[in-house]
């Protein structure tokens, strides 16, 4: 039968109290930190796609921004004293090449969270990959409703406010101010587009048969939209919905200055932008164009000389100085990637995807340039952070807001 000692060594003691010591500082450590492929001790790896080429690269700037935020970071010590590694490729808005960079990402540069692909047909191309490697799709730059599924598409979640809750707001609008309008709709023929004109056409309910007068597509690979407009006008149209990207929104408005047509516009918020869309579209074109906005206006004169714009000011002299600081879409690219440095930062050492989303999926907060009144807020059962906006008239130089902020 076994023998055991009636007192143990204080030698034995002090060894097995080293032991235990060293096996919980081991459990600490590991209860501590804990990553997925893409994080370590001293790097957290992003991945980015956006069209630097192609029909739509006056979106290139997005990731431009984006990419500048990072380097900001990282010079100031990281997150959690992380460096983020924020690799950022080119599809040219094509979903085919959005797949293959998507791929690339995932399986070879290895990165943590894919953040901020553009586009709606090109998120479409990536999704169920996405969610069947179980790979955040975070805060994808697209207002297509259907990227706020957390039931069936769990690592898919959306960021600013759906087409369809700004196609709403418009038929609310023109309900309200007009409610005899003869409406001409130019819209791409896209996802994108069908979306946005879901949405309209739900807000104006049983009277678009009536109301909807003409409607008009186009194709992203189209050299222009010079046709479709004469069309619209020769409806008799006196309220034009211009569902386009700003290369197509800036024909359009001037186009219709061409043709002598003066409806009341209306113009998607993607196309909101100064200087890529009413610029080269002239400024005397785009007086009194109407459309909305999640985001303050740098070139708005009204948020000079406050700390948000300062701030915002000063980052981008500093760490994107050949952009073009009166762009909204700039704007668009600083405070999405805040909301991702909000959350990595609360992730902390637990930088494990499943977190990643948890955190994503429990949000509230206020960001230096969303437009007063509105914020981003999240939960199990809500993929859509920013639902509420602000509409807009361009006036002289700059959108002037009016009305009260809108949505839910």
């Amino acid at each position: 039968m076994p023998v055991f000692p009636s007192r143990p060594s204080k030698g034995f003691l002090r060894t097995g109290a080293a032991l235990l010591l060293g096996v919980a500082a081991v459990f600490a450590a590991q209860a501590q930190k804990r990553y997925d492929t893409g994080a370590t001790d001293t790097t957290i790896k992003i991945g980015h796609i956006v069209p630097y080429s192609g029909p739509v690269s006056a979106y290139g700037t997005i990731g431009k921004t984006a990419s500048a935020w990072f380097a900001k970071i990282n010079a100031e010590g990281g997150i959690n004293g992380r460096k983020v590694e924020f690799i950022s490729l080119d599809d040219a808005y094509t979903p085919s090449k959005t797949v293959e960079q998507a791929r690339k990402l995932v399986e070879q540069d290895e990165v943590l969270v894919l953040f901020g692909p553009l586009g709606t047909a090109h998120n479409m191309a990536i999704r169920r990959y996405m969610n069947a490697k179980k790979v955040p799709q975070l805060f994808v730059a697209t207002g297509a409703t259907r990227f706020g599924d957390p039931k069936d598409f769990p690592w898919t979640m959306g960021w600013q406010p759906t087409y369809q809750t700004e196609g709403l707001i418009y038929a609310e609008h023109i309900l309200k101010t007009k409610p005899d309008a003869k409406i001409a709709i130019l819209m791409q023929n896209d996802d994108f587009g069908k979306d946005f004109l879901k949405g309209f056409m739900d807000g104006l309910g049983d009277k678009a048969k009536r109301m909807v007068v003409a409607q008009s597509t186009y194709e992203v690979t189209d050299p222009t939209i010079d046709s479709q407009m004469v069309n619209l006008k020769a409806s008799g149209a006196d309220t034009f919905f211009s569902i386009t990207t700003p290369k197509f929104a800036a024909q359009a408005i001037r186009k219709a200055a061409d043709i002598g047509w003066k409806p009341t516009q209306y113009l998607s918020s993607v196309s909101v932008s100064v200087s890529a869309v009413i610029k080269p579209a002239g400024y005397e074109n785009a007086q009194g164009v109407i459309s909305a906005t999640y985001l303050r206006d740098p070139a708005d004169d009204r948020w000079k000389n406050t700390k948000e714009f300062d701030d915002y000011k000063a980052f981008m002299a500093k760490y994107y100085p050949g952009g073009d600081m009166t762009d909204s879409l700039n704007v668009l690219g600083y405070s999405s990637a805040q909301t991702l440095e909000y959350v990595l930062r609360k992730a902390g050492d637990n930088l494990t995807r499943e977190n990643i989303m948890k955190i994503s999926a429990n949000l509230q907060l206020t960001l230096p340039m969303l437009y007063p009144g509105i914020d981003i807020k999240t939960a199990a059962d809500d993929f859509y952070p920013i639902e509420r906006m602000q509409l807009l008239r361009f006036t002289g130089t700059h959108y002037e807001p009016f009305g009260p902020v809108m949505g839910r």
